[in-house]
């Protein structure tokens, strides 16, 4: 298919990857990208990762056709009315909810919901509840506000963030998601302390930033559970520990933990996905003040059950979105952290593919063999 790429009346015509059924192969399809509306900026997109959510929604959600992708960078090409914040050629990352700057919540020191531009859940816009993405006329829908699985997208200007142009796009795309969200569930949302312990469930890039996060807040003890005995060194690279393969014990891995910490840890991250696994980290932390913070975003069975005797005896949950980060006024720090070398994101990119490799992107990652496959769209 030509990748050539034109403008026609404002819309340009681009190649994408559509996924026209939950589960089905995407398919490289040429789409036309409407104009930006007033707040929107058109974004030319220079790289995006893939994240298990993409996965977890294309294996399930039922609005098709779809573009998926939302961890991504790339490069202002026009803007819509109003926008003020971004000209072209501007640098950007894109984010999966926004941030206004005006709602309450946006307002409020104690929360990152934007009212106005928080979760999209239907495929469509925030401003007007349509799509900027066609096949021959027909509407192809959006995720997560985003759609970075094109040459070309279309997004609210709340949900971008400026960065500077010598920051390399390709790694720091991993802070519109995954990484973010790990370092905040860590830093904001438990404000882990000095010389606490930690479990942490499941070790893909989100439990592993969870785990860089509390490295480098001074945790003493960071307990990293996987099924996948192949993430044991790298999780040590991150500042994991001790690793613990369910698999390989004899009794329930909450009573493992329980007893090698004395009454379970300070605090447990639940980073699979796995609602059940929700009362296995509650489990797992202890009396009293033990915290247990939910970040994974469940395939099947949304309804969390636990027994009342968990939180009689002190313990709390709390779920994290997105680190507990508001997207356009903290990436900015996370960024120059990055740059000063006080984290670290390379080491989570563990194959680098052309646009046309989403596929293969999907597999490996399904089948547990990389933690981020980025994304490298045609210059």
């Amino acid at each position: 298919m030509s990748a050539s790429i034109f403008k026609q009346s404002n819309v340009i015509t681009c190649r994408a990857m559509v996924a026209w059924g939950a589960g089905q192969e995407l398919v490289m399809e040429e789409v036309e990208v409407s104009p930006p509306h007033p707040l929107e900026i058109r974004i030319k997109v220079v790289c995006t990762s893939l994240c298990r959510s993409d996965i977890t929604a294309w294996e399930s959600q039922a609005i098709f056709p779809r573009i998926f992708g939302h961890e991504a960078a790339g490069i202002v090409e026009s803007v819509g009315e109003g926008v003020t914040e971004f000209v072209e050629g501007d640098h950007v990352l894109t984010v999966f909810t926004g941030e206004c700057g005006t709602c309450r919540h946006c307002q409020s020191d104690k929360s990152n919901m934007c009212q106005v531009l928080g979760l999209e859940r239907r495929g469509l816009m925030h401003s007007d509840q349509k799509t900027r993405f066609s096949i021959k006329g027909k509407p192809v829908f959006h995720y997560c506000a985003v759609s970075s699985f094109s040459e070309y997208t279309v997004v609210h200007s709340g949900c971008a963030v400026k960065v500077s142009s010598f920051v390399p796009l390709d790694k720091i795309c991993l802070l519109s998601c995954g990484v973010a969200a790990g370092l905040g569930a860590a830093w904001n949302v438990a404000d882990i302390s000095p010389g606490s312990t930690v479990v942490i469930f499941g070790l893909g890039t989100v439990g592993l930033s969870v785990a860089q996060g509390a490295k480098l807040r001074g945790a003493s003890r960071i307990i990293g559970i996987d099924t996948n005995p192949e993430k044991c060194e790298k999780a040590k690279a991150f500042g994991v520990t001790e690793f613990l393969n369910p698999n390989d014990c004899n009794e329930p891995i909450q009573q493992v933990i329980k007893r090698i910490t004395d009454g379970g840890t300070d605090y447990s991250f639940e980073c699979i996905g796995d609602t059940g696994m929700i009362t296995t980290a509650l489990q797992s932390c202890c009396d009293g003040w033990g915290l247990t913070i939910t970040l994974g975003v469940p395939k099947v069975k949304p309804e969390v059950a636990a027994h009342y005797g968990l939180f009689l005896t002190g313990r709390t949950l709390r779920g994290s979105l997105f680190g507990g980060w508001k997207p356009k006024t903290d990436l900015p720090s996370l960024v120059d952290k990055y740059i000063n070398k006080e984290i670290q994101i390379d080491d989570f990119i563990t194959h680098n593919l052309p646009f046309e490799d989403i596929n293969k992107a999907f597999s490996l990652m399904r089948e547990g063999k990389c933690l981020r496959c980025v994304i490298h769209m045609p210059r």
